[in-house]
């Protein structure tokens, strides 16, 4: 039986970078990654060596811009086009929303307990390493027959 929680933990987040890392690594690229509980606070953070420096904050505010609004970063891109409903959300939160792809809320249970913000490569590839992350700890997390956040397209 999986645990009941409300917030990723420190060891959740570990398992988490470390899957993400293996990623990045996987990819050749070295990356910025981010994880936030479910109060959109900075849990953990690494920056491989190598990894851009303007990609630190890029993927913090990925992942807390996930939790805030309990969707994908890329889906949140799509809504902020001119002309879609949510044209100019990039401006709040005193400008520290990231619209792009690579910031992912965690689900459980139906349950936002934090998200993963990554930041290095391209939106496809930064998406790549946050699943990476998020896998990590689902297949401990989601009791069998529960959709996953992947399923669910990252919470939404």
């Amino acid at each position: 039986m999986p645990r009941p929680f409300n917030s990723l933990t420190l060891d959740d987040a570990k398992q988490m970078l470390a899957a993400a890392e293996a990623k990045a690594t996987s990819l050749g690229i070295a990356y910025n990654i981010a994880v936030v509980d479910s109060g959109a606070h900075l849990l953990a953070f690494v920056r491989q060596d190598g990894a851009l420096i303007g990609s630190i904050d890029l993927a913090i505010g990925k992942a807390m811009t996930a939790r805030l609004f309990d969707k994908s970063t890329a889906v949140l891109s799509e809504l902020a086009q001119p002309g879609k409903p949510l044209f100019g959300i990039d401006r709040g939160n005193a400008g520290k929303v990231v619209i792009f792809g690579g910031g992912v809320p965690v689900v459980v249970d139906d349950r936002v307990v934090g998200a993963v913000g990554t930041s290095a490569g391209t939106v496809e590839q930064d998406i790549a390493v946050a699943d990476a992350a998020i896998a990590a700890i689902e297949s401990w997390t989601q009791p069998s027959g529960t959709q996953s956040s992947k399923e669910s397209d990252h919470g939404v």
